[in-house]
């Protein structure tokens, strides 16, 4: 499990970690990353709320619009994270969650 800082640009309002892939947007790119396992805060990893919401989902027991309150929770994470959790030990980059 590796531990990726999360790179803040204040001008353009982007966060960015540092992937196999280069510099990637968390917004577009860790969100639906299966390889994203939590966002670190002050001093605990939250799990990423996408993943329950998409096991909820695969058992039937949730609406669709989970997935967008869980990406909303993401964000919001982020906003008061530091780093984000990868399971990424290989360095295959990006893969979809969905």
């Amino acid at each position: 499990m590796k531990i990726l800082p999360l790179q803040r640009d204040e001008k353009k309002s982007r966060v960015t970690v540092t992937c196999a892939e280069g510099d990637v947007s968390v917004y577009s790119h860790c969100a639906y990353c299966k390889h994203c396992k939590g966002v670190q805060t002050t001093s605990r990893i939250v799990p990423t709320p996408q993943t329950q919401a998409l096991n909820d989902m695969k058992r039937g027991s949730a609406a669709d619009e989970n997935l967008m309150n869980a990406a909303m929770m993401f964000n919001s994470l982020i906003r008061d994270g530091t780093a984000i959790q990868c399971e990424d030990d290989a360095g295959h980059g990006y893969e979809r969650l969905y």
